[in-house]
């Protein structure tokens, strides 16, 4: 198959100029981050968080320029993914993703007194790059619905952020057990089995959010067992039980350290909290995401 180039008026092109935006602003802000030393500079710093910023704004870097070239030479149509569905998940995932390392990069330099030009330089190239990711989503979502694909409708875009919410429970998570372990004065039955059992129901939903992202970029819904309408019914409504129950969990363990007063440790009631915040806000995404696949089977089963 011949290499075909874009024309000359695609680099003017609303999608392209947004795409090399992007891959300038990712590029400034790992930079930037890499070049800091940790000892002098973020010595202080959760090294969970610095490596869950690191990794995304490296991640999306290469999965942005890799899709910029594809699309530069026209060589996406040997790629066996659905194109429209990829770029539509990159864009979305990307904006809220890097919204996430704006927000927790600048509550580290804010919260531990780091104050260096390049440190805030990184911090603003971050949200510099989190306005061109949500850029290309509305250059995407402005386009006809046969281009967006099943990821531009709005139950492809709660599919996104219940990913987005399982990504960030992770390094969550990771640092309520080292701050855990590291706290002074913290009862051993505060954030116990209550940390166990919501770190479970947070790889539960992780892992179906995959696997649902999986099944709709490799076109493999016609090779489920059940039917996809089903399939998807079923994954959100065991989603809302479960991000129940962890929210439920979350607003206990508020409960139980707002009781120990000012022996709780500061560190450990803020992860606790940006912990129920984002549960809340997947549980939410998960019950409108149910109510549309019903919606869905009902229409369906009277047609």
């Amino acid at each position: 198959m011949p290499v075909i180039v874009l024309e000359a008026s695609d680099f003017t092109s609303p999608l392209f100029l947004v795409r090399t935006w992007e891959v300038l602003s990712g590029c400034i802000t790992f930079s930037l981050v890499a070049s800091l030393e940790p000892p002098k500079a973020l010595s202080d710093l959760h090294s969970t968080f610095r490596i869950f910023c690191m990794f995304i704004w490296c991640f999306f870097f290469t999965l942005t320029l890799l899709i910029h070239i594809l699309s530069i030479i026209q060589f996406h149509s040997l790629i066996p993914v659905s194109w429209k569905n990829l770029t539509m998940t990159t864009a979305v995932l990307g904006a809220l993703m890097g919204l996430s390392a704006s927000v927790v990069f600048a509550w580290m330099v804010m919260d531990h007194g780091g104050r260096l030009t390049r440190t805030v330089a990184a911090a603003v190239a971050s949200c510099i790059t989190f306005l061109a990711y949500s850029s290309e989503t509305y250059v995407l979502r402005t386009q006809a619905h046969e281009q967006r694909g099943y990821m531009g409708s709005n139950p492809g875009l709660l599919k996104i952020l219940q990913l987005w919410g399982g990504c960030n429970m992770i390094p969550l998570v990771m640092e309520v057990v080292h701050s855990q372990g590291s706290a002074s004065g913290l009862p051993s039955e505060v954030l116990s089995w209550q940390l166990w059992v919501s770190t479970a129901l947070y790889g539960v939903c992780v892992l179906m959010s995959l696997v649902t992202v999986v099944v709709i970029l490799g076109d493999l819904a016609g090779r489920c067992f059940l039917p996809f309408d089903k399939f998807l019914a079923a994954f959100s409504m065991i989603g809302v039980l479960l991000y129940m129950v962890a929210t439920v969990i979350c607003f206990t363990k508020i409960l139980q350290l707002k009781e120990l007063g000012n022996r709780a440790p500061t560190g450990v009631t803020e992860l606790i909290i940006m912990e129920t915040v984002v549960a809340s806000i997947t549980l939410l995404a998960y019950t409108v995401d149910l109510a549309f696949s019903i919606k869905l089977l009902c229409d369906r089963s009277h047609a």
